[in-house]
């Protein structure tokens, strides 16, 4: 089969264990998006198959009408909207799905938070600057970091990454809030966790609240520039999962207002973020490029199970295939 694994940004695909899985067949690998549907047509019209990497590129019903030659798309984890699936089932183009793992989006969570909290980043770059014990070079904002103990850690969503993180919270001495469905906040309660009595409640009492949610016609914008302006002028927020999540521009401009404090960020919009984008210039942002999956333990996970998949279509016995019908 030809093969086109795009927006490997980094060029990590090709090293790792599992591409040798592909030997064989005639594998294209692409470091860099393409933009629009035209030059992505141009791209992608050669190729019976395409390798996904979650999310990074779209593949509407534009698109996927211009592609005669495709028959698989195989997703490193799961499909989340930015498939046209009914589409694809009418082109005759089968989707398989892969497998993930919680722990590291869990763990770079935590170490966001923690990151955050005692302002390492900034302490750090500005020592290289020659400035002992800096937090900030504006006076007003040279303040100092706080531990986690004692302090209430709010987790909106409390699946397989909401889990672990409470369990890491545990460890530090955290209080952990739970707010989401009545059976995720009645889990939380079971696991010996809070639960918030109301949203108002869980965004205005707690000093750090990290959200983990899929995203879906349910959950976007779920966040309001109304549930901001509740949070302390200490609090912090961090998001790990989609930044849709959150209502647009709601974020910035509660940031600007001081309720929240500070946020911690490895998710956007739009991907790769824009260079002069107005987020980097605010002290009180920690940002990352969404690396909450992208690590070598989990790209082995991801890409095996995505490469499985497509022996297994090729050798005529498709697997996890999400669009049977077509």
């Amino acid at each position: 089969m030809k093969i086109a694994i795009l927006d490997d940004y980094q060029d990590a695909v090709r090293q790792l264990a599992c591409f040798d899985m592909l030997q064989g067949h005639e594998v294209k690998i692409f470091n860099s998006s393409a933009v629009g549907i035209g030059q992505l047509a141009i791209r992608l019209a050669p190729f019976d198959a395409l390798v996904l990497i979650r999310e990074r590129t779209v593949l509407t019903a534009a698109l996927l009408k211009k592609l005669p030659n495709l028959k698989l798309i195989s997703q490193t984890g799961k499909v989340a909207g930015h498939i046209a699936i009914e589409t694809a089932s009418e082109c005759g183009i089968s989707i398989a799905e892969g497998i993930g793992s919680p722990t590291a989006p869990a763990e770079l969570t935590w170490a966001l938070i923690m990151a955050a909290s005692r302002k390492i980043i900034p302490y750090s770059t500005n020592l290289k600057d020659g400035l002992w014990q800096m937090s900030s070079i504006h006076p007003e904002k040279n303040r100092l970091g706080r531990v986690l103990k004692g302090r209430n850690l709010g987790i909106w969503g409390y699946g397989k990454i909401g889990k672990i993180i409470a369990a890491y919270a545990k460890v530090f001495g955290m209080q952990v809030v739970v707010w989401g469905s009545e059976t995720s906040r009645h889990q939380a309660v079971l696991d010996g966790y809070q639960a918030a009595l109301t949203k108002e409640e869980f965004f205005s009492l707690n000093d750090v609240i990290s959200i983990h949610l899929r995203l879906n016609d349910a959950t976007r914008a779920i966040v309001t520039a109304a549930d901001l302006a509740l949070m302390k002028t200490d609090a912090l927020f961090v998001n790990t999962s989609r930044a849709e999540l959150v209502e647009n521009a709601a974020l910035e401009m509660a940031l600007n207002l001081g309720r929240p404090g500070f946020a911690a960020l490895d998710v956007f919009e739009n991907e790769p973020l824009a260079v002069r984008s107005a987020i980097f210039s605010m002290e009180n942002v920690l940002t990352t490029p969404h690396l909450g999956y992208v690590e070598q333990d989990s790209y082995e996970i991801y890409f095996r199970a995505a490469f499985q998949n497509i022996l297994d279509f090729a050798s005529g016995s498709p697997k996890n295939i999400l669009n049977l019908k077509h």
